[in-house]
């Protein structure tokens, strides 16, 4: 078959049912091979990051690996902000790009970019093909290894000329894999781990966005629980374990709970899983690991010891490492520690009484009105992302979608679109974004428009770009510059223009009428903007401080 039709067939082994991707020249004769081919829906974006992004919230959600498509030159380096978030959070996706023709390579051909070299710090691998023999075997490479171990983005690069070429295409046979057993030394530290914790005073544990990847949370839920371990999250790792479980701390880090921040703080051990201990989680790391035991578990053996030294890393398949700690039995009495833990609790409760419209308050709102419902939570990034991480509650894995390690604005929307493609009618995806964010990449508005996708988005309009100017204000003494959006603009007429139910909303009681409406439709998108006053996210770690010491914003 042709080369082209043999990528098609390649997808389909894989259990690809969509794609996301722009077109141009150099890979349109995939899309050719898709026009015959009903099976995998090719979703047309408005801009190939969109693509990256929503092939991203496409695999966070159903735990498949999302596909993007675009062309040479532009199209391939449009790409690279979404294929760096999907690295930095860890998040498999291949990214099939179109190139000029073998014969032109080298020749600085109209659009003919080295996208190799462009992303090669930011994929897990990359490949040019260049010879047509090589076109099946590659793709199927790309696949095994974006899944492979750590998750993480894999680009291919196709000439055009190979799309027509001949190729050989076999059925792919089924694996067998023995599962592999842990070494002598390795059961060992294992023991040696499991002692740590049976005797630790005052333990915590950290999920982190590795335990969802791994598809370890019941057996993360059960370890825990066998050890009443206090449980924090990472941002990663929200939904990892239920937010409502008795242990659960909450999100933890330099904007986390004050109750979770204090307990790490105040811990004699922390067992993080799935973690990589990234700066926003650990603020000054010399007096985030005074006096503290670590034991570090992870599918990476680079993270251990890589951030945080000294620790007792077990690096490896998560539930093979649970299972061993499993085996062994907590002889420690850890009622004083909870003790502590629940006057925290007691005294950094959040007070949602108040009598106007703030983003706490409202992402309580969504709280109480999801819960028990399938939702999922996508978010873009700055202030209104911290408010979400605190205030709402996630009770299920692949039910939070968010830029963690690079931080994307404009990321939510497309994500969200590429979640709810992945849901289909078994889960709507509320979004939650800011008014800069929703700038970069509130076109796909139009896509959601065109395939109903009946998303619930809630722009928060605080007019401006709230997060930096919160960072003026603790950091450079209130010298506001280029954070304030001074030319108003209408989000809801935005969203109208492409056909989507909008309304704004400026008080508590006209934020749950339009939120309990835009619910109750189940088969269109809805936007509600937020006016809200500015503010500031609330815990905050000072600079260079200890998990526990707090910004005073008063």
């Amino acid at each position: 078959m042709k080369g082209a039709q043999a990528v098609a067939a390649c997808l389909k082994e894989q259990g690809v049912d969509t794609v996301f991707g722009y077109p141009g020249g150099m890979i349109l004769p995939l899309y050719d091979a898709f026009y015959d081919d009903k099976e995998i829906h090719q979703v047309l974006v408005t801009h190939e990051q969109n693509a990256a992004h929503a092939a991203d919230g496409y695999a966070r959600a159903s735990g498949k690996v999302g596909v993007c498509i675009a062309t040479s030159g532009p199209g391939a380096t449009n790409l690279v902000t979404g294929i760096a978030t999907a690295f930095m959070d860890s998040i498999p996706i291949v990214a099939i790009t179109g190139q000029v023709d073998t014969a032109l390579l080298g020749r600085d051909a109209f659009q003919e970019t080295d996208i190799l070299d462009v992303t090669m710090p930011i994929t897990k691998h990359n490949y040019k093909v260049k010879d047509a023999r090589q076109l099946v075997p590659t793709i199927r490479e790309a696949f095994r290894l974006a899944r492979k171990g750590r998750p993480g983005p894999v680009l291919v690069d196709v000439p055009r000329d190979l799309f027509f070429a001949e190729v050989d295409y076999e059925p792919l046979a089924a694996e067998t894999k023995p599962a592999g057993k842990p070494d002598a030394d390795f059961l060992i530290c294992a023991a040696e781990a499991a002692r740590e914790i049976a005797t630790a005073k005052q333990p915590v544990a950290i999920v982190g966005g590795g335990v969802v990847s791994a598809g370890a949370s019941a057996e993360v839920m059960a370890f825990v629980e066998k050890y009443h371990l206090p449980v924090a999250h990472t941002l990663m790792g929200l939904g990892a374990i239920p937010r409502s479980h008795p242990q659960s701390l909450g999100f933890a880090g330099m904007h986390g709970e004050k109750a979770a921040n204090h307990a790490i703080a105040a811990a004699d051990l922390v067992v993080a899983i799935g973690s990589r201990f990234g700066d926003r989680q650990t603020g000054n790391v010399k007096k985030y690991t005074q006096d503290t035991k670590f034991i570090h578990i992870d599918i990476d053996p680079a993270e251990i010891d890589k951030n945080i030294g000294n620790s007792l890393g077990l690096a490896g398949d998560m539930k093979s490492i649970l299972a061993l700690l499993m085996k062994h039995e907590p002889n420690g009495d850890l009622a004083e520690w909870w003790e502590k833990i629940h006057a925290w609790r007691e005294t950094y409760e959040y007070d949602y009484h108040q009598n106007r419209l703030t983003v706490p308050w409202a992402m309580h709102q969504v709280a109480l009105m999801t819960k028990g419902r399938p939702f999922a939570f996508a978010t873009d990034v700055g202030q209104h992302q911290m408010w979400a991480a605190l205030h709402l509650h996630v009770e299920e894995p692949r039910t939070w979608l968010t830029s963690g390690g690079l931080g994307t604005m404009g990321f939510g929307l497309p994500a969200a679109m590429g979640a709810q493609l992945a849901y289909g009618d078994t889960r709507r995806v509320v979004h939650v974004a800011g008014d800069g964010g929703i700038k970069m990449t509130g076109n796909e508005f139009y896509t959601i428009a065109r395939l109903q996708l009946p998303i619930v988005s809630l722009i928060v309009n605080n007019t401006s770009l709230g997060m930096i100017r919160q960072l003026q204000k603790v950091m450079y003494k209130e010298r506001y510059i280029a954070c304030e959006f001074d030319y108003p603009m209408d989000y809801a007429a935005y969203a109208k223009s492409f056909g989507i139910e909008a309304e704004t909303v400026s008080t508590q009681e006209e934020f749950a009428a339009a939120l309990q409406h835009a619910l109750a439709d189940k088969d269109h998108p809805r936007v509600i903007v937020l006016n809200v006053w500015r503010s500031f996210v609330e815990p905050m770690i000072k600079g260079g401080a200890r998990i526990d010491e707090f910004v005073d914003f008063k």
